[in-house]
């Protein structure tokens, strides 16, 4: 079993990488000045005595950074560590404008409705790009395509990944929103609503889709990894502001947990297993089927170019009024000085 593997970038390329990085921001890039060398303190300490992050079955590094303990012994008794679970984009979202965590995982597309609706968060990092979506039907369903889907009733997480990929299915193959009916219901509601005859399709998330369809009769109808958008790592700007030094802990230990997951895929399947509470077997689905990890943490073209086709369909679905928002929230949306800075030997084992 392997991992799926993006072009990742060779020793020299990353060298260059940040040399270039001090001279000009990537396209797109809102950059942070001045931000503390990789495992360096503010004077008298770090920044602030808290750090409140998020974990997510979606993102399979901060369980692992959560599991290993690295960002508590990295900071010691001097900063505080909370963790709290997202079940979604959408509720990561929410802690984030409400000050709730600092640090947020959330899909690409969810993040940029997020800014583009006044949401004060910017990318700080890209844990992987899963083909973590896709729409899902009882195997006894008559639906057999998506065009099947006309009239029918689709349960859908609205602010999610699952949402703008079922919006972006829909159009692709000549269908609009309101030809069918979007049942607004948390991934896992979904998952039940399917399987008790509730709905008729869902728009899934993993791990919960794959244990679906090993466990509950489903089945994938249409799968396209173009339409999902990567896994975004969002910051509040004040915590960005206040505490680039625990900014840069956060990205260093990220990019330990990728070379970690890396050399131990099936340790990082059995971890998201025990914490979503799935077979290992439906966890290696996810992870190493499903999952590129070894990709660039650096947010730039490649997500933009990703946001930049999703943008417009917010507009048309009316998530976003305008696309002068979406164009600002573009040019906004990534920091990327915090990334091309990462050093994971900088974390406490």
């Amino acid at each position: 079993m392997r991992i799926r593997t993006a072009l990742s970038v060779t020793a020299t390329t990353a060298v260059a990488a940040l040399m270039l990085s001090s001279c000009a921001a990537g396209e797109g890039s809102a950059t942070t000045d001045d931000a503390p060398a990789p495992g360096t303190t503010t004077e008298g300490g770090w920044s602030a005595d808290t750090l409140d992050i998020d974990f997510a079955t979606y993102n399979p590094l901060s369980l692992i950074i959560k599991e290993e303990g690295w960002l508590e012994e990295t900071l010691g008794e001097e900063v505080t560590v909370t963790w709290t679970q997202s079940a979604g984009s959408n509720k990561a979202n929410e802690a984030l404008r409400a000050d709730a965590i600092d640090v947020g995982s959330t899909a690409g597309s969810a993040a940029l409705l997020a800014r583009a609706n006044g949401s004060p968060i910017q990318t700080i990092g890209i844990y992987t790009q899963p083909e973590w979506a896709a729409i899902v039907v009882p195997t006894d369903s008559d639906i057999e395509s998506v065009e099947d889907l006309a009239g029918r009733s689709i349960a859908a997480t609205k602010g999610t990944d699952p949402y703008f990929f079922l919006l972006q299915t829909l159009e692709e193959h000549g269908l609009e929103l309101g030809d069918v009916e979007v049942q607004n219901l948390q991934h896992a509601d979904g998952r039940v609503a399917l399987e008790n005859g509730s709905v008729e399709a869902w728009a899934g998330l993993d791990p919960i889709m794959a244990d679906s369809e090993v466990n509950g009769g489903t089945e994938l109808i249409y799968r396209n990894i173009d339409f999902n958008t990567y896994g975004f790592l969002n910051a509040t700007e004040s915590f960005i502001e206040e505490s680039p030094d625990l900014a840069q802990v956060v990205l260093d230990a990220y990019e330990k947990a990728r070379a970690w997951a890396l050399e131990n895929p099936e340790e990082t399947a059995q971890i998201l297993a025990d914490v979503a509470g799935i077979d290992l077997e439906i966890a290696e689905k996810v992870i190493i089927e499903r999952t590129v990890i070894d990709l660039d943490p650096v947010p730039g073209d490649a997500q933009r170019e990703v946001l930049e086709v999703v943008g417009p369909i917010f507009v048309d679905s009316g998530d976003v009024s305008s696309q002068d928002q979406i164009d600002e929230a573009l040019d906004t949306l990534f920091d990327d000085t915090f990334a091309s800075a990462a050093d994971p030997s900088t974390i406490a084992d």
